[in-house]
C-alpha cells in the first residue's frame, strides 16, 4: 500500500475539491509534508485519506460500516478494549504516558513493571520503592522435580523451556490463586525472576533480572546488563497484540497469572508474532557478507518473497524501538560485522521498498552483535513483554468482565431435519 498521495489522488480518493482537503489539513485531519521539490508540492498521509473515507461510508450507510468495522476492527483495525497502559501514536510508544525508548536507557526492567502494573504509579521515586520491595521479597522456590526436568530440557532453546517449565511451577505455587492486586504482582515478581533465571541458567535471586542474564549469557562484559536491560524494556509492552489480547482474555476467566503468561508465550511462538525473529535469523544467513547481501535480498523480492523485519503497520516512519536497537548494537559494537551487515540490508530495503526496520529485526541485529545463545532473540522478547502481559492481566482482572466477543456467522442457513 502506497504511504503517500499526491492532492490529486488524495481528494480524488474522497471525492472532495483540492480546496476542502486543504481544509482538513488545516484542521488537523489530514497530515502533509514538503516533497522536496523546488516547486513547492506536499505530499498526504495516505492512512489518513482512508481514516476519512471511512468516516464517510459510515455516514453514508451506518448499518454496512458498523459490519465491516467489526469484520476488521481485530487486525489494526478500531480499537476494541479500553486499556491505560500503552498508548501508540505519532510514531512513538508509551508506558503509561512515559515514551518507551526513553524510559528503556534510564530504568530498569522491574521499575518499568511496576509503572505497567500499578495506574497510580506517579513517578520514578515510587516505582523504584516499590519494586525493590517487591522482587527483593519474592523467592523462587521450585521443587526436586521441577529441577529434575529443568536439567533435562537444558539443552532447548529458552523459549521451549519457559513453556515447559512454566507449568511445572505454577503447580507448586498455591499463592498464583490470591486474586487480589498486591498479590498478583507478587506472582508477576516470581514469575519474571523464573523466566530469567531458566534464560540465563543462574539463580535470580540477590540481582537484577538484567544481570542474572548477563551472568548467564556474558559474564565478562560488565556492560551487558545496561545493554540487556534496555532490550528488555523496549520489549514490554506494546498495546493489544495478538499475545497481549490472548492474554487478556485468559485473565478474564480468572485464569492464574501463570495461566495468563503461558497464553501469552504460546502467541508469541507464533511466526506472524514474535516467531518473525526466526525469519529474521535466517535472513542474515542468506544476507551472508555485505557484498551478498543486495543480491540476496532483490532474490527474494524477485521470488516474490518478504523481506522480514521491516515495514510495521503502526509505524509508517520506523519502529522506535527497532532504531533504538540498531543504536544500542552499534554502541556495544561499533565494528561488528553483523552491525554493519544490519546496516547494509536495513538501507538496501529501504532503497528497494521503503520499508523501515521493526523490533525483530533490532532483536536479531542485537543479539547476533553479542554472539548471544540461539533463541536469545525471542527469550528477550518473552522476558521483556512478560511484564506486559501481566499490566494487562491486572488491568483485565479489575474490570470482572469476561472477553466474549460474538461471530458474524457466514456458514450455511437453518434447514429442517
Amino acid at each position: 500500500m502506497k504511504r503517500f498521495l499526491t492532492a490529486k489522488e488524495a481528494a480524488e480518493s474522497l471525492n472532495i475539491t483540492p480546496a476542502t482537503l486543504y481544509a482538513y489539513v488545516s484542521r488537523g485531519l489530514v497530515r502533509s509534508e514538503p516533497t522536496g521539490g523546488k516547486r513547492r508540492t506536499k505530499r498526504y498521509y495516505a492512512e489518513d485519506i482512508d481514516r476519512l473515507k471511512e468516516r464517510q461510508e459510515q455516514r453514508r450507510n451506518p448499518a454496512e460500516a458498523a459490519s465491516t468495522a467489526a469484520a476488521t476492527a481485530l487486525h489494526f483495525g478500531q480499537p476494541v478494549l479500553e486499556s491505560a497502559v500503552t498508548l501508540i501514536t505519532d510514531g512513538r510508544c508509551y508506558y503509561r504516558g512515559y515514551d518507551a525508548v526513553a524510559l528503556a536507557k534510564q530504568y530498569p526492567l522491574e521499575q518499568i513493571a511496576v509503572l505497567l502494573w500499578n495506574e497510580t504509579a506517579e513517578n520514578p521515586e515510587s516505582w523504584q520503592k516499590t519494586a525493590a520491595s517487591l522482587f527483593a521479597t519474592q523467592s523462587l522456590s521450585l521443587t526436586p522435580p521441577f529441577r529434575a526436568v529443568q536439567e533435562r530440557v537444558a539443552a532447548l532453546t529458552p523459549m521451549e523451556q519457559f513453556q515447559i517449565l512454566l507449568p511445572l511451577a505454577a503447580a507448586g505455587d498455591f499463592s498464583a490463586y490470591d486474586f487480589r492486586p498486591a498479590a498478583v504482582q507478587q506472582t508477576g515478581a516470581r514469575i519474571l525472576k523464573l523466566l530469567v533465571s531458566i534464560a540465563g541458567g543462574v539463580e535470580a535471586d540477590g540481582q537484577t533480572l538484567a544481570e542474572t542474564l548477563q551472568q548467564g549469557w556474558l559474564p565478562d562484559e560488565p556492560q551487558a546488563a545496561a545493554w540487556l536491560n534496555e532490550t528488555l524494556v523496549l520489549c514490554a509492552d506494546h498495546e493489544l497484540n495478538l499475545s497481549a489480547f490472548t492474554a487478556r482474555c485468559v485473565a478474564s476467566g480468572e485464569a492464574t497469572l501463570y495461566a495468563v503468561v503461558s497464553a501469552g508465550l504460546a502467541a508469541l511462538t507464533g511466526a506472524r508474532h514474535g516467531g518473525f525473529t526466526g525469519r529474521v535469523e535466517a535472513l542474515f544467513q542468506e544476507a551472508r557478507t555485505l557484498e551478498q547481501a543486495p543480491t540476496a535480498l532483490k532474490a527474494r523480492l524477485k521470488r516474490g518473497d518478504q523481506i522480514p523485519g521491516f515495514g510495521h503497520p503502526l509505524y509508517p516512519e520506523g519502529d522506535p524501538r527497532g532504531w533504538a536497537l540498531l543504536a544500542l548494537a552499534k554502541r556495544a559494537r561499533p565494528n561488528s560485522t553483523a552491525v554493519h551487515l544490519a546496516q547494509t540490508i536495513s538501507q538496501t530495503t529501504q532503497d528497494l521498498v521503503g520499508l523501515l526496520p521493526t523490533l525483530d529485526f533490532g532483536l536479531v541485529t542485537l543479539a547476533l552483535t553479542l554472539n548471544l545463545p540461539p533463541g536469545s532473540p525471542l527469550a528477550l522478547f518473552a522476558i521483556g513483554r512478560t511484564a506486559g502481559w501481566i499490566g494487562h492481566a491486572l488491568e483485565q482482572q479489575l474490570l470482572k468482565q469476561l472477553i466474549r466477543p460474538r461471530a458474524r456467522y457466514t456458514g450455511p442457513m437453518i434447514k429442517d431435519s
